[in-house]
Formats: structure tokens, sequence, C-alpha cells
């Protein structure tokens, strides 16, 4: 998938699926999360992928080129050797924060009943 083109063909500016789309994928909102429990550090590549162990290492940069291509982080480069790459949330990120919070806690009350659910409908 061209993570950069996110069209719907019927409704080419909507604004719901341009923005959402880049934002609800599996990584994305984790990548958020992680770099928001940094309490505003930044955060390097490597210290990112131990906090998320189960992503790999071209799935993390991707979401990262995502992220920042859509204004949600900041990568600082310094020219040192070894090279050392940063990644901040910006403004936009913290703006969303919020709303991230209220679906982890929304996730939080209903899990139970979600995976019940899950369970139930397999059996059948």
């Amino acid at each position: 998938m061209n993570r950069t083109v996110i069209e719907d063909a019927l409704f080419p500016d909507c604004p719901i699926r341009n923005i959402l789309a880049r934002i609800s994928d599996k990584w994305s909102l984790m990548v958020i999360y992680t770099l928001d429990k940094s309490e505003k550090e930044p955060v390097r590549f490597k210290e990112l992928q131990r906090q998320i162990p189960d992503i790999s290492q071209k799935m993390l940069t991707v979401t990262l080129r995502t992220l920042e291509e859509d204004g949600y982080v900041t990568r600082t480069i310094y020219h040192e050797v070894p090279p050392r790459v940063e990644y901040t949330l910006t403004e936009r990120s913290r703006s969303l924060l919020p709303h991230i919070a209220s679906l982890i806690g929304w996730a939080l009350e209903n899990r139970e009943a979600i995976i019940k659910d899950r369970k139930d409908a397999n059996r059948k």
C-alpha cells in the first residue's frame, strides 16, 4: 500500500478517510503513545524499537516517516559519528493525545466483554 496516497474514489477530499487512514494503522497510534510516555524528551530510534518490541525495523521506519510527513513527529538528525536521530511529538500530536487516552480508556472498559464476544462468535 502506498502510504502517501490515500484517496477515496468517490470522495477524494474526504477528511476522515485521508486523515484517519494514516493514523489508524497498526502502529501509528502506538508510536505516538510511546513518544508521549517520554514526557517531551526526544527518543532515539533504537529506544522506540525497544519500547515496541513487536514492530519491525522497517515498519517503525515507515511509520515514523509517515508521522513526520503529516506533522505528528519531528525528526532531528545530529551529524555525529555514529549519526544520532531523535524523535519528538509536535503540538499537533499533543492535541491528539486526549483522544488517544479516551480510546485507551474505552478499550480497557470494554476489553473483557469484547474478548468474550469474540470467543462466543468463534464457537458458533
